[in-house]
């Protein structure tokens, strides 16, 4: 037996964790009073929980490991590591997760003797206190980097562009799914475009054209691609097809974005994209760079003055050209200039990194993109009625066997004779086509081949991860909202046009182009006009005829103001805040929250969520008084749920092979039987530890204590530079870089006014 690195697996019970106590604590030392590590206080000591270190991510399933301190009195502190697989439930709306369902499967105390080591384990699985933990998303996502994640990229992802168009004064670009379609009303002589989400309107007897713009104002055309004027009356029964007032939130408005003149409007009816500026293209530095950005225009418009080439970002694509009239090309993120890797974070661009590889936030967006939304669906309410325009009809998915049905808003695929059907990221099977339905506890793997270039590729992203009698766990990532990993960053769309379906009514087919997608960390990918500071909405998806589509399953997901200027106002309410609105309006991209999702999903997660998340609360008012509580308690058995370890310094990590390392301002230690050991060779035993304890602020700084506005993405590299000089492994200074980086977002989302429960009705 190798006496120094004794490994032993403990029974499930002890699963409930000896690591993840209060797992949403997120500060370095220094920091908010809700800190890691955490402290069990246990019979004459405390256990130490440092935070977890993730390894692997499959689907729902999460691997971790943690650095873990034995305190008892009389006797020197023993560290080692502890391996645990878990079950993810998710709110990415939240930005939380719980970890449940619990399995501790490993455990190494290096350098002890089986006996001790024997008396630890069962130390340990008496003293865990058994409860669901919740996590911060942000701090899931920041340490993902070091783990073995089951990214899905795309390699098919279509990348020609799109017809594109330059205009030197404000414009809005309305789109039409090819050639018009136009019904008949309840007003005479008045027909609609149903193959647009605008209120379009064709009066028969004028020969005249009207488009709803906002309350009471409207423009008027002679031809659909002609000249169009705004006027702000209308005939009465045009007036009475304008769709219902969409209440504006007040979080959506930026109050100071300056409301601009009457757009220009062009109409489209093939995949286009439209860059306007207000007047003469306006040319801003961006400091550190040789890189100029477009001022006057709510597009993401760069140039290169070394290259003379002019980038722009579309759907997540880069596209350059050398003049602004065309003709675009695409360029690859690994092709980009230098340049654009030097663009500062809060910078007027830096809502571009996203799309620079080898970003901070480019990293971020891959590893968000494969973090689950999941949900537990009682099978006793699970049910969906699907409707057909008409009989099924069903088409060939090119490159396999299977057939999708092409004239339902659901998408619906037939495998063998069996049929699948996906309602709201749930799975659905039956034997017809016509059901009945019932939840499914499983689907075929030939499924997940369907293509990229297929309508119903989006689906490949929903999963089902196991059943109980009472539920099924299933969950999506953000591909099956339109979002995929291609090559090192994220995109929108599969860049695939699919003409939608018309018969009786009209379903449109998810669209990559022509609505101004951008991104932002909060809520993803959103949509709206190409210029956003007129004094119109344009009410996107407020067409008469919307049966889904277009923006995909998480269906609209817009602005209406501020949009160029929202991301820069959010740097300053904290780490990356995103669009103003965006922390107000993310829960509405939870699809589990939808309407009809209510009545399916189990309240017995959001139950446990809670109830973790109040225990946390609860651990953080109570942590400035932690000391000296554990002082006073240690001859008390059975821990609380593991409060902040006030006066502790979250530094002390384990590698994959269970060796426990501390970082201080000096360099890395290795944690020997007894004491730290230098890599210079020098030790340090009972006396710096309590030191230690005594004085967190020998640790290193943190990015936490410098002014985030001065921060340079070169300045970012100097500093993850300086921790490799540290000694150990590259994987150590990693592990160190990405826990403090997941600190400062928990925390700034938090001071921000992120994080509380809030509703989530689309």
């Amino acid at each position: 037996m190798n006496m120094n690195n004794v490994r032993v697996t403990l029974k499930s019970s002890l699963l409930l964790l000896l690591i993840l106590p209060g797992l949403a604590a997120s500060s370095e030392a220094g920091g908010s009073p809700d800190n890691w590590p955490r402290e069990i206080v246990i019979a004459n000591g405390v256990i130490v929980i440092y935070q977890p270190q993730p390894e692997t991510l499959e689907d729902n399933l999460l691997k971790f490991r943690a650095a873990v301190g034995v305190e008892i009195e009389g006797n020197d502190p023993v560290f080692g590591a502890v391996w645990f697989e878990a079950r993810l439930e998710t709110d990415r709306s939240e930005r939380t997760a719980l970890i449940t369902d619990l399995k501790v499967v490993d455990v190494r105390f290096p350098s002890q003797d089986p006996t001790k080591l024997k008396g630890l384990s069962d130390l340990l699985e008496t003293a865990i206190p058994r409860s669901d933990l919740p996590i911060e998303m942000d701090e899931l996502i920041a340490t993902l980097e070091l783990a073995e994640t089951q990214a899905r990229t795309s390699q098919t992802i279509n990348t020609d562009p799109p017809v594109m168009l330059f205009t030197e004064e404000p414009t809005v670009l309305i789109m039409i799914d090819g050639e018009p379609r136009l019904v008949d009303t309840v007003e005479s002589n008045v027909q609609r475009v149903m193959n647009t989400p605008y209120t379009l309107l064709l009066d028969k007897r004028q020969l005249t054209y009207y488009l709803y713009a906002d309350k009471d104002s409207w423009y008027r055309a002679a031809e659909l691609k002609g000249d169009w004027q705004p006027l702000e009356r209308v005939p009465a029964g045009i007036a009475r097809l304008a769709p219902e007032q969409q209440q504006v939130e007040e979080e959506e408005i930026d109050e100071e974005a300056q409301v601009g003149p009457p757009p220009k409007i062009i109409v489209a009816t093939e995949p286009t994209e439209l860059i306007s500026s207000t007047g003469k293209p306006e040319y801003a530095s961006i400091a550190g760079t040789s890189l100029l950005y477009v001022s006057n225009t709510d597009s993401d418009l760069l140039m290169d003055t070394d290259t003379q080439e002019h980038y722009v970002l579309l759907s997540g694509r880069w596209f350059v050209s050398k003049s602004l009239e065309g003709p675009w090309r695409y360029m690859a993120v690994e092709d980009l200039p230098g340049e654009f890797n030097k663009i500062p974070e809060d910078s007027e661009l830096g809502t571009v990194l996203y799309a620079v590889p080898g970003t901070d936030v480019a990293r971020e967006a891959v590893l968000d993109a494969q973090v689950p939304q999941t949900a537990a669906i009682e099978k006793a309410k699970a049910s969906i009625n699907i409707e057909y325009d008409g009989e099924p009809e069903f088409e060939k998915i090119d490159g396999t066997d299977m057939r999708w049905a092409r004239n339902t808003v659901t998408p619906v695929i037939q495998v063998n004779q069996g049929y699948y059907a996906v309602d709201e990221a749930v799975w659905f099977t039956a034997n017809n086509p016509n059901g009945p339905w019932a939840i499914a506890l499983a689907v075929p793997d030939a499924i997940y081949t369907i293509p990229a270039d297929s309508p119903v590729y989006n689906v490949t992203f929903v999963r089902i991860y196991g059943e109980t009698d009472e539920v099924v766990y299933v969950g999506y990532t953000p591909g099956y909202t339109n979002t995929y990993v291609y090559n090192t960053t994220i995109v929108y769309g599969t860049g695939y046009y699919w003409p939608g379906w018309y018969g009786s009514y009209y379903y449109p087919r998810y669209s990559t182009w022509g609505y101004h997608v951008r991104w932002n960390p909060w809520t993803g990918f959103r949509f709206g006009l190409s210029y956003s500071t007129g004094p119109f909405t344009f009410y996107i998806g407020g067409g008469g005829w919307y049966r889904g589509g277009w923006w995909g399953p998480g269906h609209y997901r817009g602005y209406r103001y501020g949009y160029r200027h929202g991301y820069r106002h959010g740097v300053r309410r904290g780490y990356r805040a995103g669009y103003y609105a965006g922390r107000h309006s993310a829960s509405r991209n939870n699809i589990y929250k939808s309407n009809r999702n209510q009545a399916r999903v189990s309240n017995t997660s959001l139950v446990a969520r809670n109830n973790a998340r109040a225990g946390t609360a609860k651990n953080r008012t109570q942590a400035g008084g932690v000391a000296s509580a554990v002082a006073g308690n240690r001859a008390q058995t059975g821990g609380s749920l593991g409060a902040a370890a006030a006066g502790r310094a979250n530094n002390v990590y384990a590698d994959k092979k269970g060796n426990v390392y501390r970082q201080t301002s000096s360099g890395w230690e290795q944690r020997t039987s007894d004491s730290w050991q230098s890599s210079r060779g020098s030790s340090q035993g009972r006396e710096q530890t309590a030191q230690q304890r005594s004085n967190p602020g020998t640790q290193p700084r943190t990015r936490q204590q410098s002014p985030q506005s001065s921060q340079r993405f070169s300045q970012q590299q100097s500093q993850r530079s300086s921790y490799s000089s540290y000694g150990g492994s590259n994987d150590l200074n990693r592990s160190s870089w990405a826990r403090q980086q997941g600190s400062q977002r928990s925390s700034s989302y938090r001071r921000s006014g992120g994080g509380g429960m809030r509703g989530g009705r689309r």
